[in-house]
């Protein structure tokens, strides 16, 4: 769950530098967290830092990314706005996607670039949807689509052949009932 927030990214600001320490911070959070909350008790708000949060992505994280995006990271901007970013091989998804004709728009990108995306993120009842309002590809803002074609390639799976849209709801994992975005943190509630 909390993978999906690198892809959100628009930079981190004067960031503590990520440790070992704080990764394992947020590793022992992150498995609080799957073990669920007991049923009947009140419900349990567990903090995380923008510093734990991507100290956890650099150390471990990043493991689990797909093959062609590396360096993520996450800033949690307040009032339930975030912004990931990480570094995508466009070579590797134009060679799998693009046609390479003359108006195939992705054989004129390519590269590892930092792909920036910012938005909302709104959760309620267990349920959670993205509404993006900024994405940037080398520094240059982007249409909505192009970040989705970038989305839909990365994030395909057996289960998902065609990938995740940006814009349909998703559940929110072990009883997650909603996420409260702060400046610089987020709090998980369950």
């Amino acid at each position: 769950m909390l993978v999906l927030v690198w892809a959100l990214h628009a930079g981190i600001s004067a960031a503590p530098a990520p440790t070992r320490e704080l990764a394992a911070a947020c590793a022992r959070k992150i498995d609080a967290i799957s073990k669920g909350s007991q049923s009947g008790s009140a419900p349990r708000r567990t903090t995380i830092s923008e510093a734990e949060l991507n100290a956890w992505l650099v150390f471990t994280g990043a493991e689990r990314l797909p093959v062609g995006v590396s360096e993520p990271s996450v800033s949690l901007l307040g009032e339930g706005r975030a912004s990931g970013r990480a570094v995508v091989d466009l070579d590797l998804m134009g060679r799998k996607k693009g046609s390479g004709g003359l108006l195939d728009p992705w054989s004129y990108l390519g590269g590892r670039v930092p792909v920036l995306a910012t938005g909302a993120l709104h959760t309620e009842a267990g349920v959670g949807r993205f509404v993006l309002e900024s994405a940037q590809v080398s520094g240059i803002p982007v249409p909505k689509w192009l970040l989705q074609e970038l989305v839909s390639f990365y994030a395909r799976s057996p289960s998902r052949p065609r990938g995740v849209s940006i814009d349909d709801p998703f559940p929110l994992p072990v009883g997650i009932d909603r996420l409260e975005v702060g400046p610089s943190q987020a709090v998980v509630v369950q």
